[in-house]
């Protein structure tokens, strides 16, 4: 680790694996952007990619980029970050790496509340958006609330969690069953998660929340920090322990939530990004901004194989994130039991 003080008497702490890991992820996110915007019907080569992204294309490379298929990949990016940097909150507060959001109900609850828009009430996409975007922040209070007994413990919060998702995802099946043919068939699709047919519309909002809770996340990083090695600890080291739990969890609920809302419960992704980048980066702690990079570049590679893998048809991206991260988690219960801790 070097220390790096500014003109201003600022004193920064840089650690160069960390670092050089982040420029990493960056070249991985931006290399795949502009493989993935020339990929399709229309193929486009990569040099004619940053051609028009700099203006210099044909009118047809740049309704084919800028409207097409920049939106999906800017979703992407989003959504990936979001959630990396949630299951990374989330795994530091539990101190438990199955503390991801789509293992503990989040995800859940936010499918619970979409299906109901679709199958009670046969709504828009952009009610669907918002029941899922509801649902997940309910979800997130009651399970908060039911962990909560002089402060939230890790463990208890995991196991909280557990139970929740095991019952919304019995109401999930019960659902299904009584849907119509067609509505059935529009909630598998949603549930499965997907970045098709993306636009600026699903990307605004998402831009919105993630620019204000993502630097207000990797702002509480050393607090954060402290709150692993427990609350005794963090309240002598002068963190408001419950304060910056919650506006944490807040904060992570409401990122889980409007990913969801833009690309649906698309899982795995929070549980295995921040678990990576702390294995790239070899740094203590929560790893936030690393999380988040890996979270974008997974989900970026996991779109970028969905779409071009299987011939001519086209997966959803939920499909191999949830094949990935399955063969991950398996791994990591292996590794963990091994280890004594479960």
């Amino acid at each position: 680790m070097k220390a790096v003080r500014t003109a201003g008497g600022l004193s920064l702490r840089i650690e160069p694996r960390a670092a050089l890991s982040a420029l990493l992820l960056l070249a991985v996110i931006l290399a795949v952007s502009v493989v993935l915007i020339g990929s399709g019907d229309f193929p486009i080569a990569p040099a004619d990619v940053v051609a028009t992204l700099l203006g210099n294309g044909t009118a047809a490379q740049e309704f084919v980029v800028q409207h097409l298929r920049m939106p999906r990949v800017l979703v992407a990016i989003l959504v990936g970050a979001a959630l990396g940097i949630s299951g990374a909150v989330f795994q530091s507060v539990s101190r438990n790496p199955l503390g991801s959001p789509d293992v503990i109900g989040f995800g859940q609850g936010a499918t619970v509340s979409a299906l109901t828009v679709i199958v009670l009430f046969q709504g828009s996409a952009a009610d669907v958006a918002g029941g899922a975007a509801v649902g997940g922040l309910v979800t997130g209070a009651a399970i908060y609330l039911l962990a909560w007994k002089r402060g939230v413990h890790g463990f208890r919060l995991v196991l909280i969690g557990i139970g929740v998702a095991a019952i919304l995802t019995a109401v999930i099946h019960y659902l299904l069953t009584m849907a119509k043919l067609e509505d059935a068939t529009r909630a598998v699709v949603w549930m499965t998660g997907s970045l098709d047919g993306r636009d600026w519309a699903e990307f605004r909002p998402l831009l919105n929340v993630c620019a204000v809770l993502i630097p207000l996340v990797l702002a509480l990083g050393r607090p954060l920090r402290m709150l692993e090695m427990g609350d005794d600890a963090a309240y002598a080291l002068g963190v408001r322990v419950e304060r910056t739990r919650i506006v944490l969890m807040a904060s992570a609920v409401v990122l889980v939530s409007v990913a969801a809302a833009a690309a649906g419960p698309i899982t795995f992704v929070a549980l295995s990004a921040p678990q990576l980048a702390r294995r790239l980066t070899r740094s203590p702690g929560p790893g936030l901004g690393a999380s988040a990079l890996m979270g974008a570049a997974l989900l970026l590679v996991a779109d970028w194989t969905a779409s071009n893998a299987f011939g001519e048809r086209e997966l959803p991206v939920g499909v191999v994130t949830g094949v990935v991260g399955g063969v991950y988690l398996l791994w990591l219960l292996v590794t963990e039991r091994k280890a004594g801790r479960i």
